[in-house]
């Protein structure tokens, strides 16, 4: 039933590409604005929410499950690869803005990882508290 994922990928992305459409109008913009982001968006929260419910279970939900993880990594490549582009075109800046960024990525990693995890101290208390 992976024709469910595909029709409801499909409907998020007509919405999203309108939204990004009138957005571009409204921002006097030649350009769509964020269409396919805000087509992300709606299919994370479709597939996720209670009101799909019924449609995200057995078969249908196998469809939906798998078009939804493969449509953030495709759009993420997508969106680095346009933003690689128009980094050489801006010149020297755009990328140097562009590495730092990546950069800080990167040594973040670390201090973002440690976020939600136990330290070992609290579980030995928690053990020790334990009837």
């Amino acid at each position: 039933m992976i024709v469910y994922g595909v029709a409801l990928l499909s409907a998020c992305l007509v919405v999203g590409m309108l939204i990004g459409e009138a957005l571009g109008v409204a921002l006097n913009v030649q350009a769509n604005v964020g269409g396919v982001g805000i087509a992300m968006l709606f299919l994370v929260y479709a597939s996720n929410s209670e009101k799909f419910k019924t449609l995200t279970q057995g078969a249908a939900g196998d469809g939906i499950k798998f078009w939804s993880a493969m449509y953030i990594p495709i759009v993420v490549a997508m969106a680095a690869r346009q933003d690689v582009a128009g980094a050489v075109d801006g010149g020297l800046l755009a990328l140097l803005a562009g590495v730092a960024a990546v950069v800080v990525s990167f040594a973040l990693v670390p201090v973002l990882s440690k976020i939600g995890k136990e330290h070992p101290v609290d579980e030995k208390i928690a053990e020790e508290d334990a009837p």
